[in-house]
């Protein structure tokens, strides 16, 4: 039978035991997501979510990341071309509500640098363990342009409206330690134990009962959907950003490595 996963060859998938299946961000730039990632991030859900052979998920990085967020590339093509932005305006919405409406359990193993989509996933993981060390930023303000993506949807619900509002507006990093403090990640542990513990999570996942849990994640994630209407407006902000003038500082700040001069 065909391999239905061969579809995502901008993801490495893994089956590490049985009833896991591994999702890896492996690519340049400390795993940095680029065009074919970020579609492939947003429709493997519903394929998992269809595959019985799939009792639990670990999504991961390679090497020292998670995941350093959207490429520049793509970031600067979707500044220039209105119909790149539109697209993967659409693509960051599935990827949200995709993980949302997946019923098969999703765990997240942080470490590094976990910023953009790659945080997105991390975050609405129905488990996230985070190393110590790990640093965890939204930094959309920091480019230029609203806070999307995941953050408006559950941010709120994790930590609470004050911390949100903290750390969106100000887009000051996390550490995996902070994260787990303030509610937004599950559980912190050292560097070295993140993917071992993120395994042994999923272990216990797949052997238990898969219509219990399915039906247990699919009742409370009913409080992300109930937020769908604040993270639609979000998501539609944060693109038009990409059409104004604040973002090309953003991004020419970044690049020349100093502190922008937003006009607005």
């Amino acid at each position: 039978m065909p391999d239905v996963y061969e579809q995502f060859s901008a993801l490495r998938i893994e089956r590490p035991d049985d009833g896991i299946l591994q999702i890896v961000l492996d690519g340049p730039n400390l795993n940095a997501v680029g065009f074919d990632a970020h579609a492939q991030l947003g429709d493997i859900w519903p394929v998992i979510d269809r595959d019985p052979t799939v009792r639990a998920v670990v999504i991961r990085g390679a090497g020292r990341a998670f995941s350093a967020g959207g490429s520049f590339d793509m970031i600067e093509a979707m500044v220039a071309d209105p119909a790149v932005r539109t697209r993967i305006l659409r693509e960051a919405r599935d990827l949200v509500y995709n993980v949302i409406n997946c019923s098969t359990p999703v765990v997240s193993a942080i470490h590094g640098p976990c910023v953009g989509a790659g945080l997105a996933v991390a975050l609405l993981a129905d488990i996230s363990i985070a190393s110590r060390t790990a640093k965890i930023v939204d930094g959309h303000t920091r480019l230029g342009v609203a806070a999307g993506d995941h953050a408006v949807i559950n941010w709120p619900l994790l930590c609470g409206m004050a911390k949100a509002k903290y750390y969106l507006l100000t887009c000051e990093p996390l550490t995996g330690e902070e994260a787990e403090r303030i509610g937004l990640v599950s559980l912190c542990v050292e560097e070295d134990e993140v993917h071992d513990r993120a395994m042994a999570v999923a272990r216990k996942l797949a052997a238990g009962s898969p219509t219990a849990l399915a039906f247990t994640k699919q009742a409370l994630n009913n409080w992300y959907r109930a937020a769908g209407p604040s993270f639609d407006a979000s998501l539609a902000l944060e693109f038009y950003g990409f059409g104004l003038a604040d973002v090309q500082e953003g991004i020419a700040s970044h690049r020349e490595k100093r502190a922008p001069k937003f006009g607005g």
